[in-house]
This record gives C-alpha cells, structure tokens and sequence, in this order.
C-alpha cells in the first residue's frame, strides 16, 4: 500500500479509536528518523500530519526502511498498527554560487562568486565547495545569479584561441623541431586541436599546451 493512501486510511479510522489514548505523533516521528542512516552533518526528518491519531502502543514502536525515501513505524502488539512514514536527508555544507549572471563562455571572476550553506542532498556530488577551484574557469551554459557551480559545467580556460599564432612542437627520439602555425579552433589546456601551417596550408592536429604551444606527436 502507497504510504499516501495508508496514512488516509489509518486518519479516516481515526474516530474508532476516538476514546483509545493516541499514540504521540512525535514519537512515531522519532521512530522514524531514527531507522535512517545518515552520516556526519545530515538531517532525517520525517513527515508525519499532525492529525494523526492511532491507539497508544504498549510496547515499543519498530521502525525499517521500507522503501527509497520511506520508513515503515509498526507497533509490534497483536492488535497493533504499522504505518510508511515518508522521509528526507538533508546534509548542508558550503557550496560556491554566482552572484550574478554569466553568459555561455564567460571567465569566471572572483568577485562573482560567494559561498552559501545549501542542502547538499538536492545538489550533484560535483557541486564545488572552494571558489578558487572555479575561479579564471569558463561556463558551458547561461548561469543565473544564485546558481550553484558544480564541476561538470565548467572548463578550463583556452590557452589557444581560434586564428591565434601557436608554435607547433613535433619531438621524438631526443629531437624536438618547432614551427609556426595557426589555430583553426580554440582549446583548453590538454584538448585536441587542429593547426595550419602557412606555408604548406597543411593541417595538424595536436594537444594545446600553456605558452601559446601546440604538441604533435
């Protein structure tokens, strides 16, 4: 049964029981809470409507994860009750968040960032916690102010860009040759990109690099 529909039923059955002393609706929650498994700085809470009314259990209340996000709260007597209580982890720490907008592509300055305490449950594990790691890095989309930074919308910066002179470095068994080029593409530190010699008007690909060099193997 949904633990929607259980929780109707069992308040719709609430004047049966209407002269049995209830059951404290914060010990049901307590129950609850405490079935989950929560590491250093999370938050259970439990959800519970206040309204509820079951019959006061004489012993003590079992409590199991029943589903993702819900707890089974049983009172384990021969005429007792079980109720799926729906539940929440919230874990805060600081998050870096923008606070104003950037547009696809923007550097990110230091003096548009901030840190906030967020709940780290609602956010992706690769929300970053340090502004300098995305400081001078570049956003793949639009941001709005207020958004949280994770690693996966940032790239690093290009070292290369598109049109750009780069000097084209070929080494192999002890020798080393460089050449003049230009870029046909930007590029970040570490990625792919295509260059043209001038001259030949032939096209290379190699690994862009600090310092304006591209590396061809």
């Amino acid at each position: 049964m949904r633990p929607a529909i259980a929780l109707c039923l069992l308040l719709s059955s609430a004047g049966a029981h209407a002269d049995t002393p209830a059951h404290p609706v914060e010990s049901i929650r307590a129950a609850a809470e405490s079935a989950v498994a929560a590491g250093p700085g999370a938050r259970v809470v439990a959800r519970i409507d206040h309204r509820l009314r079951l019959p006061r259990c004489t012993q003590d209340l079992t409590a199991l994860p029943h589903a993702p996000g819900t707890v089974e709260v049983a009172c384990p007597t021969a005429s007792g009750w079980r109720l799926y209580v729906p539940v929440r982890v919230s874990r805060s720490g600081p998050v870096v968040v923008l606070i104003r907008p950037l547009a696809a592509g923007s550097a990110i300055p230091a003096d548009a960032l901030a840190v906030e305490t967020r709940d780290l449950a609602r956010l992706p594990a690769t929300a970053l916690a340090d502004p300098v790691l995305a400081v001078g890095q570049v956003v793949r989309r639009a941001l709005a102010a207020g958004s949280p930074l994770t690693a996966d919308e940032l790239r690093s910066a290009p070292v290369v860009r598109r049109g750009q002179s780069v000097i084209l470095v070929a080494g192999g068994g002890g020798l080393e040759v460089r050449t003049s080029g230009r870029a046909l593409a930007d590029a970040a530190p570490g990625e792919a990109v295509a260059v043209e010699n001038p001259s030949s008007r032939r096209v290379v690909t190699g690994v862009a690099r600090a310092g304006g060099e591209v590396w061809v193997r």
